[in-house]
């Protein structure tokens, strides 16, 4: 979506939790006609999670019979974008032809490499009887090498990624590998994704496979190492150590994370690259009209001044 990032720090709260390295509470952020967010990252304190550099929390929010999101082209460079839900649904159409309706639990990752425009809307049959949604937008910033790829679109269907049942917790595999499953989105670098339901009173853990992780609570509340901590929150962990999470209360949760990027990143409206210079030359592509555009749509975003 056309959500610009913030660099504006967030502190993070003292813990006595050794491998808790940080703790963001989103901020809430209006992007324009009513519409909210609470974003987690970019962080004053902390640019990415793995490849990790955006992350948008939407929702819950009611849509009245006739109405809907409408986010019109927009273009990205340098990124892979994932628009995941558990409410409500969302209409994606890009500059490659691709349609699709995202669904619930459903995996969508467009990666945009070199270039790339789309749009975000509400589906016809639910902007005409109004819609729920609840849902979280990131942004996975793609290695130097892989930074100028083709643009792409994959979509997975809740059904077709691997659950884990268990004692008290249930875990969707988005993306990655974790609880010895594997998703079968494929992926430039390596992260992993994870969707987490536990019940009240139950202990799930988060194992330290990867180099670099994160745990967001969505909804609900948990405990780690004596410390409650209330969703919405992002708690970042230092890598190495095996994290127990127990949930105090029926949560939803997001393992999230993945191997470090060579560097740090620019951003710039939707563009991430690790050239400046990139980033200008995709501005005065996007304000000349030099993108691909989306079929069928004669709206779009114009470039912020």
């Amino acid at each position: 979506m056309s959500w610009m990032p913030s660099n504006d720090p967030v502190l993070g709260d003292p813990t006595t939790c050794d491998a808790l390295e940080l703790i963001i509470v989103p901020r809430t952020r209006d992007l324009g006609d009513g519409f909210a967010v609470r974003r987690a990252l970019p962080h004053g304190k902390r640019q990415m999670v793995g490849p990790f550099i955006f992350f948008d929390h939407f929702g819950p929010m009611q849509f009245i019979a006739g109405k809907g999101m409408d986010v019109r082209p927009h273009p990205h460079i340098g990124l892979a974008t994932v628009t995941y839900l558990f409410d409500g649904r969302i209409m994606h159409r890009d500059s490659e032809g691709n349609i699709q309706e995202i669904a619930p639990g459903a995996m969508n990752l467009m990666t945009a490499g070199r270039g790339i425009a789309h749009s975000e809307r509400t589906p016809d049959v639910e902007r005409r009887d109004g819609q729920s949604m609840l849902g979280l937008q990131s942004w996975i910033a793609l290695p130097q090498a892989s930074e100028e790829i083709a643009p792409s679109f994959q979509h997975f269907a809740a059904a077709t990624l691997p659950m884990v049942q268990d004692t008290g917790f249930t875990a969707r595999v988005i993306a990655g590998s974790a609880f010895g499953q594997a998703s079968p989105v494929t992926m430039v670098s390596p992260w992993f994704y994870v969707e987490v339901n536990a019940k009240a009173g139950t202990a799930v853990p988060l194992d330290p496979d990867h180099e670099e992780r994160a745990i967001y609570v969505v909804d609900g509340e948990v405990e780690i190492a004596g410390e409650r901590h209330v969703g919405p929150t992002l708690l970042i962990f230092r890598p190495g150590d095996r994290i127990t999470v127990r949930a105090k209360t029926d949560t939803r949760m997001m393992f999230l994370g993945g191997d470090a990027l060579e560097g740090p990143r620019h951003i710039w409206w939707n563009f991430v690259s690790s050239s400046k210079e990139r980033i200008e030359q995709a501005k005065q592509d996007w304000k000349t009209g030099r993108f691909t555009s989306v079929p069928n749509e004669s709206e779009f975003i114009p470039l912020p001044e």
